[in-house]
């Protein structure tokens, strides 16, 4: 059975979120653990995860991902950022100890203007002081569209990154298709090719979940805006292939799709039946 669900807001707790989950067919979902565009969290409320947990259990809610906030640049020039970066996600794997056994994905971050090597090593080095052999969720890094000065525009340098850190057993990659085809990797002609890529690069096994979305920009534009799904350049007979790709359709897609939930709904049922 497909699994998919879409991005919820964590504003009501968990079981708010399962609950809106479940009204919608869906049978995972991502979150933001905190403010998006800051670094302000709500104090974890134990009661509504258990509750959460024992609605997922009954309703057949598979593995959640939790969505860093974008603000957050592990390689910025700045060390406080860099400091404020790692002591964010660092108390966010703490908080996901609630709910062990699911996902916590982020941006690799921008280098600004020092290099993609820098950029790399900061990351890693992040990574290395906040993972420990005691967590129980898997950390993913996700793949960039190469807007500005991103890091993992390219799947080499997610693979460097991943190298470069001890308990890199403890991560793995979450492959947005927006993102990877604006950086330039034709997932509408050639998805046979660009999963060879990965899996010689990188390892299919390192890849944990997907980001479904379509893209307003043309092949290699590198410019990150997502569209309702049929209604980018990626196309609706591409994602359909994607979501029934052997190598694919075991994994849990996210629906990253500018829609409310009556939109994802209808999302979500147009994957079920394809």
């Amino acid at each position: 059975m497909l699994t998919i669900g879409c991005h919820l807001s964590s504003a009501k707790g968990y079981l708010a979120m399962g609950k809106d989950a479940k009204a919608i067919d869906a049978n995972t979902f991502q979150f933001f653990t905190r403010n998006p565009r800051g670094t302000k969290a709500k104090a974890m409320n134990p009661a509504d995860v258990e509750r959460f947990l024992l609605f997922a259990e009954e309703n057949s809610i598979g593995r959640i991902l939790a969505h860093a906030p974008y603000t957050l640049n592990a390689c910025s020039a700045d060390e406080n950022l860099r400091i404020l970066a790692r002591d964010t996600m660092k108390d966010d794997l703490l908080r996901m100890e609630y709910t062990p056994g699911n996902c916590y994905n982020f941006h690799p971050g921008s280098h600004v203007g020092q290099g993609v090597e820098t950029g790399i090593q900061y990351i890693a080095d992040m990574l290395g002081e906040i993972l420990s052999p005691e967590l129980h969720t898997t950390v993913l890094l996700e793949t960039m569209s190469g807007k500005g000065s991103e890091v993992g525009r390219e799947f080499e340098e997610l693979r460097e990154i991943l190298d470069r850190v001890e308990l890199s057993h403890l991560m793995g990659v979450c492959l947005d298709l927006c993102h990877v085809w604006d950086a330039g990797y034709d997932i509408a002609n050639d998805l046979d090719g660009v999963l060879k890529k990965f899996d010689d690069v990188i390892g299919l096994s390192r890849l944990k979940a997907v980001h479904l979305n379509d893209s307003q920009n043309p092949l290699g534009a590198h410019k990150d805006r997502h569209a309702r799904l049929g209604e980018g350049c990626i196309g609706i007979e591409a994602i359909k292939r994607i979501v029934t790709h052997p190598v694919l359709r075991e994994l849990p897609f996210y629906l990253e799709t500018p829609n409310d939930l009556s939109g994802h709904a209808k999302e979500i049922a147009m994957m079920r039946n394809a």
